[in-house]
């Protein structure tokens, strides 16, 4: 093989952007199925999608920005691909170590929100409002409250929108060669 065609075949796309649309599709699912929207539905139908999509797809993509060298985005996938594959797979845990395993991983957000304040608005609006999203998860389940849950399930969905939206802008930003979607 040439050192050219070993060149080409050394370098790789940016999983930046399946990374965001796994964790936006799972936050999105996270959070519609946690209000109570749709009737007979809750946490525990967003199950499998937290599992494949955020769990093995974002631990995927992790993984290859940590090989392409981007340690906060590699970082953040990892770390929330490992965190849905464990929440869609640990049923039956008390409420008090389901609480508390919401507020370890709030602090994994909080690191991230804080790693990713200076990137722009989309990455302080995914991060913080998980954050205040398992903050408030784990405090409805610490108290029995479904209020408190409901609300941080919307605050999950509004940082799955806004995780959609920003890969989708980067997406079409790639494929059109010029901004398509309002990003400021």
């Amino acid at each position: 093989m040439s050192n050219e065609a070993t060149g080409a075949n050394a370098r790789s796309a940016d999983a930046g952007n399946l990374g965001y649309l796994a964790l936006g599709l799972t936050l999105l699912a996270y959070g519609i199925l946690g209000t109570g929207v749709f009737s007979g539905t809750g946490l525990k139908d967003a199950a499998s999608v937290a599992h494949l999509v955020g769990g093995l797809t974002l631990f995927i993509a992790g993984l290859w920005q940590l090989r392409s060298g981007d340690g906060f985005t590699g970082t953040a996938f990892t770390g929330l691909g490992a965190f849905w594959a464990t929440w869609s797979t640990a049923g039956g845990a008390s409420k008090n170590a389901a609480g508390l395993f919401l507020l370890l991983w709030a602090l994994l957000a909080l690191s991230l929100t804080l790693a990713a304040w200076n990137s722009g608005l989309f990455s302080r609006l995914i991060y913080g409002l998980f954050t205040l999203s398992l903050v408030l998860s784990a405090l409805g389940v610490l108290n029995s409250s479904s209020g408190l849950g409901k609300a941080g399930a919307w605050l999950a969905a509004v940082a799955g929108l806004a995780a959609w939206y920003s890969a989708t802008a980067a997406l079409t930003e790639s494929g059109w060669g010029r901004a398509v979607l309002p990003t400021k």
